[in-house]
């Protein structure tokens, strides 16, 4: 499974932004405060040096924007219900992918001869699941905890299906 650090801290960093940077910073009525990530650093021990990386590529992808000066910081660029945890993994990440093969559109496959293995299908199509299950996650979902967890009934219908 290709779910890196990377993607994991950023998810995690993007959903302390959402939470912490829901007030308007002082003298501004419309704009949400920014947040230092010297903040996000602390509260989610992760290293400065490593969100400054990652924060740089959220930028470049329209995810934040930056805010110079006192009391600057990083804010969310759009809403948090219109940001998908999918576009932020996408930012700092591979696309997400669950096969050994070089790629999706290589016709060039994970066996030493070339060809796809047997089950290439199978872990490209979980691929596809997992981009789509955090495609329909946003980030408002996370700091809100409406992210759906399967109960023990679901999974023994998913079994049956």
């Amino acid at each position: 499974m290709r779910l890196s650090t990377k993607g994991r801290y950023a998810v995690m960093a993007m959903a302390d932004l959402a939470r912490n940077g829901s007030g308007p910073a002082a003298g501004e009525s419309e704009k949400v405060r920014a947040v230092s990530l010297a903040e996000i650093a602390t509260r989610q021990e992760i290293s400065l040096s490593y969100l400054e990386q990652l924060f740089s590529r959220l930028r470049r992808h329209g995810l934040v924007e930056s805010v110079r000066g006192p009391g600057g910081g990083y804010r969310l660029a759009r809403p948090p219900r219109e940001t998908a945890v999918a576009d932020i993994v996408l930012a700092v990440d591979e696309p997400i992918r669950a096969t050994r093969c070089a790629g999706q559109d290589s016709p060039r496959g994970c066996m030493m001869g070339g060809e796809r293995c047997i089950t290439h299908h199978l872990w490209e199509d979980l691929g596809l699941e997992i981009h789509r299950y955090l495609a329909s996650v946003s980030l408002e979902d996370v700091v809100q905890r409406r992210t759906r967890r399967a109960s023990p009934a679901d999974l023994s219908e998913g079994a049956r299906a």
